[in-house]
């Protein structure tokens, strides 16, 4: 049976005694535990995959923790994580069109969908039986893959960054900008003020806003990432300079700096996690009429607002989950030409998982962390290793 990584209730339980409940405290590698897993029989329109490389998650983090849900107890006690893969097809069934043996493809997380396609669910995660790709291989069905497009400039490193996270770029922002023009047309303000706080999605909602010819400004406490950004036109913001924004003071110099910054305009659009410390600061700077989108519970799962100072401002809130599956198709034909992701400055080893995702807890990496799962590549990426 091929390894994979797995995150049991009962291991849980028992760090969560250990320290306390104090999730700084928490050993990860005492949760997220190298296990082995029975793939399921190959049907007819079933892919067989060797995983390659994957991008860590936060959803992995909070797994984990249980920090939100303890979904490994809600899924009966164990799951088998990971939301986003590069991997090469080893064998297809009988029914199976769109690849063959030796395509490279990449994975997308959609789970049961609604009657519009977005997910009720997220494969790996609160998927009832799914097998997540932070394994040595996995079976799946022929639509849960798409062709990777090798030629697209980036590395195989980039590339892995960005399955799950270029389709909620995409959905966030067609939602951001769509919502904001019902409200003030293109011949009313053409050219916005976009913000979005340090994270892998909101550095590829910037790239879509700068490609659009918008203000784009990165707010993020990795001077690597900004450095990164700035390169693109992407204004930096400091956010250690605000302390991350830990008390009101703090909040009221961000809001002062960005008023300078944009002529005292605000932001139009805002994209941040709707929670945690950055959740005041997004707000009070929007701008009249403006929209803040949200994606993931990175540090918390509950918010609270001044409903009517939003109402007067004509400021929308809108919470989003994940793409359709055609989303996730479109996203990743802007692989090279619009997303151009920072990746962490090390590959972790697939036996470094555990500390990988601390690291992404702990928020000490340059960029979007990459673990490399297999240890012979096929020959169609190998010249991307060495980009």
């Amino acid at each position: 049976m091929p390894r994979a990584f797995s995150i049991s209730a009962a291991d849980i339980a028992a760090e969560s005694a250990r320290t306390g409940g104090d999730h700084d405290k928490f050993d990860f590698s005492n949760v997220l535990k190298l296990d082995t897993v029975a793939l399921r029989p190959m049907g007819s329109r079933d892919v067989h995959l060797k995983i390659l490389a994957v991008s860590a998650e936060h959803n992995v983090d909070h797994a984990i923790l249980a920090d939100t849900i303890n979904i490994a107890e809600a899924r009966g006690g164990k799951i088998y994580p990971g939301n986003s893969a590069v991997g090469e097809v080893i064998a297809v069934g009988a029914d199976v069109t769109s690849v063959k043996p030796g395509d490279v493809v990449v994975t997308h997380c959609n789970g049961e969908p609604d009657q519009y396609g977005f997910p009720l669910r997220i494969w790996a995660y609160d998927q009832p039986e799914s097998i997540g790709w932070y394994g040595e291989e996995a079976m799946v069905g022929e639509w849960q893959v798409l062709k990777a497009p090798l030629d697209c400039g980036l590395s195989l490193w980039e590339i892995a960054a960005l399955p799950l996270r270029a389709p909620t770029a995409c959905h966030l922002w067609r939602r951001a900008l769509g919502i904001y023009r019902v409200k003030v047309g293109v011949e009313k303000r053409a050219r916005l003020n976009v913000l979005s706080f340090g994270g892998g999605v909101g550095e590829l909602f910037l790239m879509l806003a700068r490609q659009q010819g918008h203000r784009a400004y990165f707010c993020s406490g990795s001077p690597e990432r900004r450095e990164f950004l700035a390169k693109m036109g992407i204004e930096p913001i400091d956010q250690k300079a605000f302390n991350r924004f830990k008390s009101r003071d703090d909040v009221k110099a961000f809001s002062a700096h960005v008023r300078k910054l944009t002529g005292s305009e605000g932001m139009h659009l805002v994209c941040d996690m709707l929670r945690g410390p950055v959740f005041e600061a997004g707000l009070v700077v929007a701008a009249r009429e403006g929209v803040n989108v949200s994606a993931g519970w990175q540090l918390a799962r509950e918010c609270t607002y001044n409903s009517a100072n939003l109402s007067v401002r004509q400021v929308t809130l809108d919470h989003t989950h994940y793409e359709t599956i055609e989303g996730c198709k479109a996203a990743t034909e802007l692989y090279g030409t619009v997303f151009k992701p920072t990746v962490h400055k090390e590959i972790y080893a697939f036996a470094d998982l555990p500390r990988c995702m601390h690291e992404m807890f702990l928020n000490t990496q340059t960029g979007i962390p990459i673990v490399r799962v297999a240890t012979t590549l096929p020959a169609s990426v190998q010249s991307l290793v060495q980009k």
